[in-house]
């Protein structure tokens, strides 16, 4: 099977987004930034991208799903949905990580591109997620998409990445990147607008995981909230 059916589902942030893809080829795809409107787009779009293809449900061969971090109601929704769908038709599930899909979105993206011929100071990519007042989710990338430093929640001050930012440009994108701005003025740093975790750019992770059959066990899969695993943890500042 090399080209696998894959329907493809991003509801972490708030763009609900959807995808149908053919091997590497995107056949379909819907998305929305009206928030707050998961509940009422998902199923929607995923009829819409079914029909607008000439697929059926039952012609899937994975269905990959945004694990988070991100809202708790969005990846609630969109994992309840996934589960759904798998369960009736016996569809194996894949789950991809938010931050990675975001940085797949940046690695398209011609300012992150030409960065390494205007610098010769190594690129780091950090996607981030909004998690309200001044915390994000967020995590550092190598520019081939590798991650350099884990997923983490983290407070966001004048005073982070200093050691990072002596030997490293970073680029800074997602909706949490937005407050990064009004507190990180190093010149190493630089940020990118409308990098959205579109489900059309989680296609290669999906295609990876599925020819290595890293499937996820459909009953007990749960979103990655992270959040609720460090709530009884002190929040950390980034060193």
């Amino acid at each position: 099977m090399n080209k696998p059916l894959i329907l493809h589902i991003e509801t972490a942030t708030s763009i609900c987004s959807v995808a149908l893809s053919e091997g590497e080829k995107i056949i379909a795809m819907r998305e929305s930034d009206r928030n707050r409107s998961h509940a009422i787009l998902l199923s929607r779009f995923i009829r819409e991208c079914l029909k607008e293809s000439g697929r059926e449900i039952t012609m899937l061969d994975a269905i990959n799903v945004g694990k988070g971090p991100g809202s708790y109601t969005g990846l609630r929704i969109g994992v309840s949905t996934v589960k759904g769908i798998a369960y009736a038709g016996r569809i194996p599930v894949i789950a991809t990580g938010t931050l990675h899909t975001l940085t797949r979105a940046a690695m398209n993206s011609t300012v992150v591109q030409i960065i390494p011929e205007e610098n010769n100071k190594d690129l780091l990519l950090c996607p981030m997620i909004d998690a309200r007042r001044m915390e994000v989710y967020t995590a550092l990338f190598k520019p081939d998409g590798q991650i350099y430093r884990e997923i983490t929640a983290e407070i966001i001050t004048e005073h982070s990445f200093p050691d990072l930012f002596a030997n490293h440009t970073i680029c800074f994108f997602g909706d949490g990147s937005e407050k990064c701005k009004s507190v990180i003025h190093h010149p190493n740093a630089c940020f990118i607008d409308r990098i959205i975790p579109s489900a059309t750019f989680m296609v290669p992770l999906a295609l990876d995981a599925f020819f290595k059959k890293r499937f996820e066990n459909t009953a007990y899969f749960e979103p990655f909230y992270l959040k609720e695993f460090l709530a009884t943890i002190p929040k950390k500042k980034i060193l």
